[in-house]
């Protein structure tokens, strides 16, 4: 605890509320000695300086020479060695200062027993002793060790998401490892087999070697050399196809569906005790924090007052009007304070975004307009809104048979319709759309709705391209081809594409970590690549041997290569693709040495595990989703979290008398935007009459897994009860 004066309370109340959100250990709770240093550990300033010395580090990368001084000449962000190891310098001595502000405020022990931290110090250490060589030399030498600047990025405060991930696919290897072993184990007998099978025959150049051989065989586990593997032997003899089944079922489609198997129920085991600690955790610092705060006297609760003071160090953006509403919507018994399991809560009503919602007769009054013109609005809107909804369908109706016709007319005359009628055609539809959203629905309404926001922005553009192309000098028409996409709306007619849509909704966040902690493996991957192959020549390499074709001049294999940073990006991506990589494989040996391999190989193995991971996550999201749906009583599964909460005049008043003095909210913005410099106006509300606001969040997993694992839940609940 730091002190005992209530500001000082409050304080450290609402750090034990961000360590449960942060999932920091309780462990480095700040004292009053090292509280100032913790306090610029998470301030917003530091760890946008964090985040930019990071990205700065990944950056150098598509700069620095490689160590034998080949350029391609397409190369355009070479920096010098000493420009760029200047550069390196300083974001590592940024860095190095983070670093230097967690041990002050963890302290040593603590600090350098962190497994993480450690790791991040000793990189750091190596780092900068090889970038002050640079500098001293003007000159690059082999460093292996720039493949770790991701950890400095994934270990950044705006990627927690990103390390929890990572976490999770650490904790998938064990059972994925031994299935690997299992995988090898195989590949290695049929291997011996095959040699002893097939190295007699002198035409066939997959089994010449035992090394061969089981190469052969690992490439073919992807199907990347099917047939053509099999075909030499085949030739010689057709009982051969015998060996080439057996191996390809027993290996491809039960081994790899085994695997595929064991990752999916190893994370769903993963998943829910993460769940579980990520709830404890919560709830265990939403409990030192009641502690500091509840009244010494029987029942122990928290006041207005003490919870007021928490929010404005928890939440110090918000106004003391967006504090009172949360407090309200805890308050579920209306006591006027606040119970442990009312404020198990906090974490969950904090995210809320809360609107003042007010019928539209009070919002033209609100807003000063004469109220004849509330009467004009509401009888022309309603002789509109009529038929709208009878012609946002034939809207939809028009654009399916436009684009059956289409395709009719292509099919029969080979050639497409007439560019001006298309165009004009579909922006006279979509014009008068949108005019009549905009009429029967309001604009505020109207762009409120991220559809309508993308049909009028394509609808401009592509308005604005017919122009430009009408006067010949540049054309964006073919925005309008956008608007398929539209159509996806279509599928929430029926449950299970809803279903599917919604997965796609909940896995969104998930997926965009996922994809960084792939572009960070293709990152350390790319420049081991770029230290090890650069400069290679690979053009003509080949002659005499299988792949000799593709790396000809016609063939465009030989752009496949490690030249840069922007290069091995894209032979990895293509070696994650899978199609054909055993061909880029065979030209950098070709070139180099069999040992060239092992890069390639665990490329493939790791890539494998992380895709079989990505599926898994799929495949959970969307069983989860089923599963929440047959066990929850609603037919509709709702994707927000809503709640209404109505404050009295009496209430506003008493809580800052600026708040029906001063001019403010109107219907539909964000309470939370409003400072107490300028707090919200409620002239519209006289005594004795109530405001009500809305709160409003989409529901995330923890949202799901609460209700999903309901009984789990309480158990361990009740078992972490001190």
């Amino acid at each position: 605890m730091i002190s005992f004066f209530p500001f000082f309370l409050f304080k450290d109340a609402a750090i034990y509320l961000n360590e449960g959100l942060d999932n920091d250990r309780f462990d480095n709770h700040p004292t009053q000695h090292t509280i100032t240093w913790y306090n610029i550990a998470h301030s917003t300033w530091y760890n946008i300086l964090d985040l930019m010395a990071s990205t700065l580090l990944l950056a150098l990368g598509l700069a620095e020479h490689p160590f034998n001084g080949a350029l391609p000449t397409s190369n355009v962000l070479s920096l010098g060695a000493p420009v760029h190891g200047i550069l390196e310098v300083t974001a590592l001595s940024m860095l190095a200062c983070g670093a230097f502000v967690k041990m002050k405020w963890q302290g040593l022990k603590s600090f350098f027993t962190h497994k993480r931290s450690l790791a991040k110090f000793l990189v750091l250490c190596v780092m900068y002793i090889e970038a002050i060589v640079v500098v001293i030399r003007s000159k690059n030498h082999v460093r292996v060790t720039r493949a770790l600047r991701p950890l400095f990025l994934i270990d950044s405060f705006y990627l927690r998401g990103v390390r929890r991930t990572l976490r999770q696919v650490m904790l998938s290897l064990p059972p994925i490892l031994d299935m690997l072993v299992l995988l090898l184990f195989f590949i290695f007998i049929f291997a011996m087999l095959g040699f002893y099978l097939f190295s007699s025959n002198q035409d066939d150049e997959y089994f010449t070697t035992f090394e061969r051989s089981f190469i052969s065989l690992f490439v073919l586990l992807t199907t990347a050399n099917y047939p053509d593997v099999m075909m030499p032997s085949y030739a010689k003899s057709r009982w051969s196809v015998i060996f080439f089944i057996a191996y390809i079922s027993v290996a491809l489609y039960f081994l790899m569906n085994l695997l595929l198997a064991v990752v999916y129920d190893t994370f769903t085991s993963i998943e829910k005790d993460k769940f579980r600690k990520l709830f404890l955790h919560k709830r265990h610092a939403a409990r030192r924090a009641y502690t500091l705060l509840c009244s010494k006297d029987p029942p122990h609760w928290i006041s207005l007052k003490q919870f007021l003071g928490l929010m404005k160090f928890f939440k110090p953006n918000q106004n003391v009007l967006h504090n009172y509403i949360v407090f309200k919507s805890l308050d579920k018994e209306e006591r006027g304070a606040l119970s442990l399991d009312d404020f198990y809560n906090v974490f969950e009503k904090k995210e809320l975004s809360w609107k003042k919602v007010l019928n539209r007769k009070k919002k033209f009054v609100s807003l000063n307009y004469p109220i004849f013109s509330y009467h004009l609005c509401v009888s022309y809107r309603i002789r509109i809104s009529l038929p709208i909804s009878l012609f946002l369908h034939l809207i939809s109706c028009f654009f399916v048979f436009f684009i059956i016709l289409l395709g009719i007319h292509w099919l029969i005359c080979q050639k497409a319709f007439d560019y001006f009628i298309y165009l004009l055609t579909f922006f006279l539809v979509y014009g008068t759309e949108a005019l009549l959203k905009i009429i029967g629905l309001g604009a505020k309404q109207y762009f409120r709705s991220g559809w309508n926001c993308f049909d009028f922005i394509v609808t401009v553009l592509g308005i604005i391209g017919a122009i430009g192309a009408s006067a010949k000098s540049f054309s964006i028409a073919f925005i309008v081809c956008l608007r398929p996409l539209r159509l996806l709306l279509l599928f929430k007619l029926k449950q299970r594409y809803r279903d599917v849509l919604d997965t796609i909704w909940v896995l969104m966040p998930r997926m965009f970590r996922v994809a960084l902690v792939i572009l960070c493996l293709y990152y350390s991957y790319g420049i081991i690549g770029l230290e090890c192959f650069s400069g290679l020549k690979l053009k003509n390499c080949c002659n005499g041997t299988s792949v000799d074709v593709n790396y000809r001049e016609s063939g465009y294999y030989y752009l496949n290569n490690f030249d840069d940073l922007l290069h091995a990006f894209v032979t990895l991506f293509e070696l994650t693709v899978v199609n054909n990589w055993f061909i880029i494989m065979e030209g950098v040996v070709n070139v180099t040495s069999d040992w060239s391999r092992i890069y390639f190989m665990s490329f493939f193995i790791i890539t494998m595990v992380v895709m079989t991971i990505v599926v898994a996550f799929v495949l959970e999201a969307f069983l989860f989703r089923i599963q929440y749906r047959k066990r929850t009583t609603n037919e509709e599964v709702e994707m927000a979290i809503k709640t209404e909460i109505n404050v009295s005049y009496e209430e506003i008043r008493a809580l800052d008398p600026q708040l029906v003095e001063q001019e403010g909210v109107q219907e539909g913005e964000t309470v939370r935007h409003y400072t107490t410099g300028s707090l919200t106006s409620l002239r519209c509300v006289q005594e004795g009459e109530t405001v009500t606001y809305r709160g409003k969040r989409h529901k995330t997993k923890m949202d799901f897994s609460i209700k999903m694992y309901s009984d789990e839940v309480q158990v361990s609940t009740n078992i972490s009860m001190p």
